[in-house]
Parts: structure tokens; sequence; C-alpha cells
């Protein structure tokens, strides 16, 4: 069986919403605010619908969903945009990785 990634938070541009899942309420506030201005400022940006999800394996993954009909998404920005994020805040990400995979995977192995 198959396991399905873990969403960590997501913003909408169509309904200017962020979301943050309440798994991760122990994040510190700071990071939690850090993940709510990148994932609103991408949406404001480029539009459409930023989702940042843990694979099974823990790596973070950022994903991007667009309305059918959305014909003002900026395709290759997102792309770029998505790209620059991941460069500026890999440390961040990477930390997250380590948080996911430790609380939530139970491997202890990742803190040695």
């Amino acid at each position: 069986m198959q396991q399905e990634n873990v969403v960590l938070c997501a913003a909408s541009a169509y309904e200017e919403k962020f979301y943050l899942n309440p798994e991760f309420d122990a994040l510190p506030e700071g990071i939690k605010e850090d993940l709510q201005i990148i994932s609103v400022l991408f949406t404001a940006d480029v539009g459409g619908v930023l989702i940042m999800e843990f694979a099974p394996e823990g790596e973070l993954q950022l994903r991007v969903d667009v309305a059918e009909e959305d014909i003002l998404f900026d395709e290759i920005g997102s792309g770029l945009k998505i790209r620059q994020i991941q460069r500026e805040r890999a440390e961040l990400f990477e930390s997250l990785e380590m948080y996911y995979r430790v609380f939530f995977l139970g491997d202890t192995a990742a803190i040695e």
C-alpha cells in the first residue's frame, strides 16, 4: 500500500486563504509565519494554489494546482518562483524535513 503525501500548508489565490495543517500546530510561531508569508506571496505573484507537502519518505515538496479556467496563471513564473523559494529557503525546508522525519516518521537517525 502506497502512503499518501501529508500536506503541511497551502495558500489559494482564488479564495485568498492560507491553511496550515493542524497536525503542525507545534511548530514555532516564527516558522508558521514564514510558511504563511512564502505561500501567500507566491500565490499573489503567480496565482493558483501553492501546496507544501511531505512525500512519504519525508521530502518537502512544493506543488501548484491551477483552475482550468485560470488564463492569468503564470506557469513559467510559477516554476521559476518555486526554484527561487527552494534556493532561498533551503535551510528552513531542511529543518522542516528533519522535524517531519523525527516527529511523524519516528526516524531518530535523522537527528544523529
